[in-house]
């Protein structure tokens, strides 16, 4: 797994008009490529008169799944181009859709690939982008009396706290970055006089 990836800050839109073609790209943010694909879908019921809606998405925080679609448009023309802006821009987790109005300007391949990829680009631009970065998620136990004290360390040294559950004793869940695990092992056994206990799960991604 990748220490961070980037992704698109919001669902947003942009819009640019080449040789009298309108060429609208709609980005979002999405989990899964279920999400993705309803996400296509959604752009595509909002033109039904439009030339062209093509799409392009990128999945997983290693780029595991790539799809994209020309829709019509010359092979490699449109959904090709619009899929690289996303890799060459390291975005991950986000859909693409470029709704086309043809305007009676026939580009040319070459040109196709520039405005397809241009205008992703630019959406990128314009939408702005935010890092993900990859944390080991984990649980401190520890007892009631320290347990305000702990929280406010946490937060005052930049530890991400994502939660507190009171029970028999306090469970603070937080979020580390793998190479502080052990960093933190010991500054939370300072913290503590040794008297909470570290329970390590599964990593996951949050903002930088």
């Amino acid at each position: 797994m990748p220490e961070q990836y980037l992704t698109v800050a919001r669902a947003g839109a942009h819009e640019t008009e080449i040789n009298r073609s309108r060429f609208l790209c709609a980005l979002a943010p999405c989990a899964t490529e279920e999400e993705a694909r309803e996400f296509v879908a959604r752009v595509r019921a909002e033109h039904p008169s439009a030339s062209h809606n093509c799409f392009a998405y990128v999945i997983g925080a290693d780029a595991s799944v790539q799809k994209a679609s020309d829709d019509g448009e010359p092979g490699g023309t449109a959904g090709t181009p619009m899929l690289q802006m996303l890799l060459r821009r390291e975005v991950r987790y986000v859909a693409a859709v470029v709704t086309r109005y043809y305007g009676g300007v026939k580009l040319g391949a070459g040109g196709l690939i520039r405005a397809y990829g241009g205008v992703v680009g630019e959406a990128l631009d314009a939408v702005g982008t935010r890092a993900r970065r990859r944390f080991r998620l984990a649980t401190v136990t520890v007892g009631h009396q320290r347990a305000g004290k702990l929280e406010n360390d946490l937060r005052a040294t930049g530890r991400t706290v994502r939660g507190v559950r009171y029970a028999e004793a306090v469970a603070l869940d937080i979020a580390l970055p793998d190479a502080d695990v052990e960093t933190f092992r010991g500054w939370l056994a300072d913290a503590t006089a040794g008297t909470a206990v570290l329970e390590l799960g599964d990593e996951a991604y949050g903002d930088a």
